[in-house]
């Protein structure tokens, strides 16, 4: 179906791209220890910037990590049931608990964010650097996993167990 595909390439693009950033903040991890130990030179932007980029890396994988079937997940109850009920205890698990969350995930970042950008807020360190762009990326996570939701279960619905439990 066209929408799996959409989404599952949706979500590959951003768990990839967003994976660089890993290696930004560790790059700059690096140079302020560099800078710190080596130089007695300590920089006033790194803590921040890396506490927000690490925050960002985090929640823009939620996605991506569903795609892989990479979240935390009861298989020791499941892997033992015939597969026509592990797809029924896996739609009742989506519809039951992952849909509510993601929910109130999706309109309480999107609330979160929308306050902290009308209020132009920042952070409270050295420099003050704008907080409203990890909270907008924050609601985004959130909306990505929401729709990698909705094609998980369109592949337990259409009984496409090779694109679900993708290991």
């Amino acid at each position: 179906m066209i929408l799996i595909r959409l989404i599952d390439g949706l979500n590959e693009i951003v768990g990839k791209a967003v994976s660089f950033v890993a290696v930004i903040f560790a790059g700059m991890i690096i140079y302020d220890v560099v800078m710190r130990y080596g130089f007695n030179a300590p920089t006033l932007w790194a803590f921040d910037l890396t506490k927000m980029l690490y925050g960002f890396y985090f929640v823009m994988l939620g996605g991506y990590a569903l795609r892989h079937q990479s979240h935390v997940r009861v298989d020791l109850v499941i892997d033992n049931l015939r597969p026509q009920l592990r797809r029924v205890v896996d739609l009742l698990g989506y519809l039951i608990f992952f849909f509510p969350f993601t929910w109130v995930f999706v309109t309480k970042s999107w609330e979160f964010a929308m306050r902290s950008y009308a209020q132009n807020e920042t952070t409270y360190g050295a420099i003050q650097m704008p907080v409203y762009p990890v909270k907008i990326a924050m609601a985004v996570a959130a909306c990505l996993l929401l729709i990698q939701g909705i094609s998980e279960v369109l592949k337990l619905v259409l009984n496409k167990p090779e694109q679900h439990y993708v290991r």
